[in-house]
């Protein structure tokens, strides 16, 4: 009698159990705003929406240009089932989670909005009452999407598959969700406390550094690493087709983020393409000041390390101090994966050096440069003569940091002990791609097999 692999039968299990259950979920009336909606700020709205989910696709070019080229398929499609995954969880009951009525102020009530219940009936989010709460549910879900995408590229070119797609959902539901609650509901207790994050400087981008530290951690250095084998990237033009979706469609995460199509959203606009630009003009003048050459990869990542920045700061600091945030998140990313590269701790694509350190900076500069001249409804920093304000985001990052790479770390543990998240020695030799999906990006390779042991071989064409 041939063994039931419960791996392979839980997920599809579990998918169609859901779809079962949504056959019996009740249809209610389409919304009807009554007036009380703006056109205009629908229509912005939908086209951020659009934007933010441009950037998924971007992240997998952007990784999977970076890794080898064996495992290229393998670090694309997990940004991509990302998007499949975190879908139709966040309308079972990841919006629910957090943005569901509030319990304690730690997570929203998990049947608040089950299955989208009430989400489409006509009642606006009360930060955003000139759109349709179904709109709002969606926009957020994009932000969902790509954070547990991020986390990819730390544990990148050693990851079972089946493994990451419980990591994304057990990350989504007990780390995106809370944080995502306590900074942006406004029954939030960082919410209340003052905290102040746009766009997504904690929510996303420090909880998925935090997590990819912890991933790292726990998943311990591939063979290469350890034998200090240098890994060329598979394809550099990937890296700039991801950066410029990246940064094309991180005008609807920031800007999109105003709710509206209002002054706050082309100031956010503009200061994120500010600091982008300053960020990767730094990496690169950094790098040469350094002995390097100006390089691809290195504007890209640096371009990359100033959105992540601004992003926190986008809607509450001016054009100007844009510049000196991605010039100083650009040199201390770049200073921080120096250090990294001589230690032992083997994160791919440098995922928290970028993300996490670049999502710190960010929310620590907000806490300076934050104005109420530039958004009335946010405050005054600490270079405005606010240092309460200034401590406030300190305390709300350090409350963030730890609770990201704890409950991550836990998380990853966790996986780790009901089914192995690495791969096997021979699986990550041969590479992902091969081993994991039965597919190859790159068809010149040869597998050999010598003395018992498979081999990978180039293919050479003379002309």
């Amino acid at each position: 009698m041939k063994k039931i692999n419960l791996s392979k039968v839980i997920p599809f299990g579990v998918l169609m159990l859901i779809a079962c259950v949504a056959l019996f979920v009740p249809s209610l009336p389409e919304f009807n705003g009554k007036g009380q909606y703006v056109p205009a700020d629908m229509t912005w709205l939908l086209i951020a929406t659009a934007l933010v989910f441009l950037m998924t696709p971007g992240l997998a070019f952007f990784y999977g240009g970076m890794v080898h080229r064996k495992n290229v398929l393998s670090t694309m499609i997990k940004s991509f089932v990302a998007a499949g995954i975190v879908s139709v969880l966040w309308i079972t009951v990841g919006y629910s989670l957090a943005f569901g009525d509030s319990i304690g102020g730690v997570i929203g009530n998990p049947f608040t909005h089950i299955f989208f219940k009430g989400v489409n009936s006509g009642q606006p989010w009360s930060l955003a009452p000139t759109i349709p709460l179904l709109l709002f549910a969606l926009f957020q879900l994009m932000f969902a999407i790509i954070t547990p995408s991020l986390v990819v590229g730390a544990v990148a070119e050693r990851t079972r598959f089946s493994s990451y797609v419980l990591f994304i959902v057990l990350f989504s539901l007990f780390v995106y969700a809370p944080i995502a609650h306590w900074t942006w509901n406004p029954e939030g207790f960082l919410f209340k406390m003052g905290i102040l994050d746009f766009a997504g400087g904690t929510v996303v981008h420090i909880s998925a550094g935090c997590a990819a530290l912890a991933g790292a951690i726990v998943l311990k250095r591939r063979k290469v690493h350890i034998e200090h084998k240098e890994i060329p990237p598979a394809n550099i033009p990937y890296v700039l087709i991801g950066t410029g979706l990246l940064w094309f469609g991180w005008f609807g995460f920031n800007a999109g983020s105003a709710m509206a199509a209002n002054h706050l959203a082309v100031s956010a606009f503009a200061t994120t393409n500010t600091s982008a630009a300053a960020a990767g003009l730094a990496w690169m003048f950094f790098d040469l000041l350094r002995g390097k050459k100006p390089s691809v990869l290195g504007f890209c990542i640096g371009a990359v390390v100033g959105l992540v920045a601004i992003t926190p700061a986008s809607g509450y600091v001016a054009i100007p101090q844009s510049i000196f945030i991605g010039v100083v998140a650009a040199v201390i990313s770049n200073i921080a994966i120096y250090y990294k590269s001589k230690s032992p701790l083997d994160d791919t694509l440098d995922v928290f050096p970028c993300h996490g350190i670049g999502g710190i900076v960010g929310m620590i500069l907000t806490g300076i440069f934050a104005t109420k001249t530039v958004n009335a409804g946010g405050n005054d920093g600490l270079f405005y003569g606010n240092p309460t304000f200034f401590f406030t985001q300190l305390k709300g990052l350090g409350i963030v940091v730890a609770y990201s790479f704890a409950s991550s770390y836990a998380i990853f543990k966790f996986i780790n002990w009901i089914m192995p998240m690495r791969v096997s020695e021979e699986d990550e030799e041969l590479g992902l791609d091969a081993t994991q999906h039965d597919e190859k990006y790159f068809q010149g390779t040869l597998l050999v097999k010598q003395n018992g042991i498979l081999h990978i071989e180039e293919n050479t064409i003379e002309l």
